[in-house]
């Protein structure tokens, strides 16, 4: 099961499947799509599991074990890949809050996010390879954009699943919280990430021209938002005089 809960700009997709641990079956990505579809004109994104225990496990083997011929199994990697391309692909900031842990396709999920938020008790890897597969969700190439290709390599040719802090250090992980705090802390990321110059930004890091840039610059500075802000700036200014 999949949901979605949408408020004040911000959009929650939560995998809540406990008795998998929150694994991705055939049924979740059509879920997953959906609820991508629902949160369609958010200012921000967030990806969740339920629980405590799992952001996401991985692929559910018990279910994805049907698929025995090399179409069924490239048919599956191309439909989650793809689901994976439209959290990456998502023009509002996307932020994943890692409940628990991530490992394999959990952790190919983690990555498609911008931002990767944590409990200090969370561990991730990319493991496939103790069951004798690879990356397949484009997990592996955004493994390297965030940590470089040598250590990326390293990392899902050995399967090593690391603890937050260790991850944090190498770059996968951005915050890292106390699991009492996650959930205030995770929420106040995301409302600061759905002020409205935000996905702006995301799209000058993604690399738009000077020119694009520039005009979402000067349609933010004619905003109401804008001058709402700076009156305030300034007439704490003024009080200060």
């Amino acid at each position: 099961m999949v949901d979605l809960e949408v408020e004040d700009g911000l959009a929650v997709v939560t995998i809540d499947r406990p008795h998998a641990r929150n694994a991705i079956s055939l049924e979740t990505m059509d879920q997953l799509d959906h609820a991508l579809d629902g949160a369609h004109g958010a200012r921000a994104l967030v990806i969740k599991g339920a629980g405590d225990k799992a952001f996401v496990s991985g692929g559910d083997l018990k279910e994805l074990s049907a698929l025995r011929t090399e179409a069924d199994a490239a048919a599956m990697a191309r439909r989650m890949r793809g689901v994976c391309d439209r959290i990456s692909a998502f023009p509002s900031p996307v932020l994943a809050a890692l409940n628990g842990h991530a490992l394999g396709g959990g952790a190919e999920v983690a990555v498609a996010a911008d931002i990767r938020l944590a409990a200090d008790d969370v561990r991730i890897g990319f493991n496939q390879v103790s069951l004798a597969i690879m990356p397949a969700w484009g997990g592996a190439e955004r493994l390297a954009a965030l940590v470089g290709k040598g250590r990326a390599l390293l990392l899902a040719g050995t399967g090593a699943v690391l603890d937050a802090s260790e991850a944090q250090r190498l770059g996968l992980l951005d915050v890292v919280v106390p699991r009492s705090s996650f959930e205030d802390e995770w929420r106040a990321v995301a409302r600061k990430l759905a002020a409205p110059p935000v996905a702006a930004i995301k799209g000058v890091i993604a690399g738009c021209s000077p020119e694009d840039a520039i005009g979402a610059f000067a349609e933010l500075w004619v905003s109401d938002d804008h001058w709402a802000a700076a009156d305030r700036v300034m007439n704490r200014a003024r009080r200060s005089d």
